[in-house]
């Protein structure tokens, strides 16, 4: 550990990879013997990673279940709130004050690795560690989830080539391919051009936290589920209309192998030396956005307080913990916290924090519908007037939730022991869960809900595709699975423009793409791409690695 601070000595503010590398880091048989687990519970990988056995998986989901804190966030600014660095700090604030907590992470992609955002370690002295090896690669779990997803990719063509003997029709291939990058020259292609090497017919490639392999992984309880959901993946339809599957390729086996390992949680560290759960990285916006039902089971498991987080805004990854992933979890989380910051609601109010305060209260009336306690963080950052944090905490007060400043970044576990104080008490009285629609509800009922509830709009609009989508849905029996939106995340609309609140809003709803394998619809809305694409001034251009192999920049 290195002693806490904002700057060196030349008065420079550390950043993250500054702190990172300066902090000594326990073995991972020691994480391991804090946690409870035995040699024959994990796999060390080097001297500071592991992964979780078979053996240590099934005993840490059989073990008496500690309480499931959610943490979410108020609509974000394109830099992200902190909400990966108040989770990690609220994680070390519990073990501060006396609890056991791990926070149980999505695992970073490259895309915004390189991309926007950089690295998704948490941030300063609230981060999980090692971060260069959990950015890049991380234990191999990204490109074997890649791998398997372009293996289905491989077999459909080559079933394709090689006589097309499930009589699939070229016009409804759904499947994908998929790349762990931001790359928009994808986003639309062409395939088995030249000469032997067709049918041609054109293909897509998503991103692979957009990829249904990803989702599917990140439902799954066990190697055996994750088979089952492998082999019910929809690729397409035949001629007749009927839906093919993975299974009927043949392809459920060879991509379980690929994923044979990927599908245990990885096990690491946080800056203060306490245990973190890593795994699985759908993105909030165009996924589901949360880690894997099987991380949380085994964190659960394994201490008295399972922090975890959903991608984006409690419109996005939030809304989809709370209504996707508990039906397969098992439960509903004891509570919630909800992240704000100055810089985000200041931005939504158009430069007025009083009137940007509007996003936060949309999202507080969204988290209360469901049952558990909501608890309101303000992360400070640096650049903050004394006065503006407590203010957001006022008018959170004020919407009658309790609120408190965290300030993670600068003083890790310490600058969240009051938030971890109000948690614990908050979350020992035991709630009553609800999701806000019925697996009954029809899928158009399903969205209204969401968009009157979850958004604060009005109504629902489906453009001819998504028509023509939900009859073929409604015709085949899985009009009935829960609703995952991929939308935009700088606003609670499907449109970046409309800031702060608004209300008078149709949710747009351009096509539907069936993830029977991850069991969940995706309602495609507004111009979310599920393929990004790479800007001017992306975070690579800022990473470099030395001589010695030292990795700079990457933050």
């Amino acid at each position: 550990m290195i002693e806490q601070g904002n700057t060196e000595g030349t008065g420079r503010r550390l950043n993250n990879l500054d702190i990172a590398q300066g902090v000594a880091l326990r073995p991972i048989g020691e994480i391991a013997d804090w946690l409870g687990l035995g040699l024959e519970d994990y796999d060390p990988i080097g001297r500071y990673k592991a992964k979780l056995s078979a053996t240590g998986i099934k005993r840490s989901q059989q073990a008496a279940q500690g309480k499931c804190v959610l943490v979410t966030a108020i609509t974000p600014t394109p830099a992200g709130e902190g909400k990966t660095t108040v989770s990690i700090g609220l994680a070390e604030g519990l073990n501060r004050i006396g609890k056991k907590a791990l926070p149980a992470l999505r695992e970073p992609a490259l895309g915004p690795v390189f991309g926007v955002k950089g690295g998704a370690c948490g941030g300063g002295y609230s981060q999980v560690l090692p971060m260069e090896d959990i950015n890049l690669f991380f234990n191999g779990d990204f490109p074997a989830i890649t791998a398997a997803h372009n293996l289905l990719s491989a077999i459909l063509d080559a079933s394709l080539h090689q006589g097309n003997p499930l009589s699939l029709d070229l016009r409804k291939v759904w499947w994908p391919r998929a790349v762990d990058m931001i790359d928009r020259s994808l986003r639309e292609t062409v395939v088995g051009l030249g000469e032997g090497n067709g049918p041609v017919r054109g293909d897509k490639f998503v991103i692979t936290p957009a990829s249904e392999v990803m989702a599917a992984l990140c439902m799954s309880t066990s190697l055996h589920d994750l088979k089952e959901r492998l082999a019910r993946t929809v690729v397409g339809t035949d001629t007749s209309g009927a839906p093919v599957t993975a299974g009927q390729l043949r392809a459920t086996g060879p991509m379980a192998a690929l994923m044979r390992d990927a599908i245990r949680p990885n096990l690491v560290q946080t800056v203060e030396g306490g245990a973190a759960l890593i795994h699985g990285g759908p993105f909030g916006n165009i996924a589901h956005g949360c880690s894997s039902v099987l991380a949380s089971q085994c964190g659960l498991g394994l201490a008295d307080y399972l922090v975890t987080e959903g991608g984006f805004g409690s419109d996005l990854g939030g809304e989809k913990f709370l209504n996707i992933v508990t039906p397969h979890l098992g439960r509903g989380p004891d509570a919630i916290v909800l992240v704000a910051t100055v810089r985000a609601l200041t931005y939504h109010g158009g430069g007025d924090l009083e009137r940007g305060c509007s996003n936060l209260g949309q999202h507080i009336r969204h988290l209360r519908n469901y049952g558990p306690p909501v608890i309101v963080t303000v992360n400070r950052f640096l650049e903050d007037c004394p006065t503006e944090p407590e203010a957001v905490c006022k008018f959170a007060k004020d919407q009658g939730v309790p609120a408190v400043v965290s300030d993670p970044w600068n003083s890790g576990g310490a600058g969240c022991e009051e938030l971890a104080a109000e948690v614990a008490s908050l979350s020992a009285s035991a709630s009553n869960f609800r999701r806000l629609y019925d697996d009954s509800d029809p899928f158009a009922t399903k969205l209204s809900k969401l968009v009157r509830n979850a958004y604060g709009g009005r109504g629902v609009t489906f453009a001819p595709a998504a028509e023509r989508m939900v009859k073929w849905l409604e015709e085949h029996g899985l009009d009935k699975l829960p609703v995952c939106v991929a939308k935009t995340q700088s606003s609670l609309s499907d449109d970046p423009r409309l800031l702060g609140a608004p209300s008078d809003f149709d949710l747009h709803v351009r096509d539907i793409r069936l993830s029977n394998g991850a069991g969940f619809l995706v309602a495609i809305c507004g111009e979310v791409m599920l393929m990004p694409g790479m800007g001017k001034n992306a975070a690579a251009f800022r990473i470099d690695v030395d001589d010695d192999g030292v990795i700079h920049g990457l933050n």
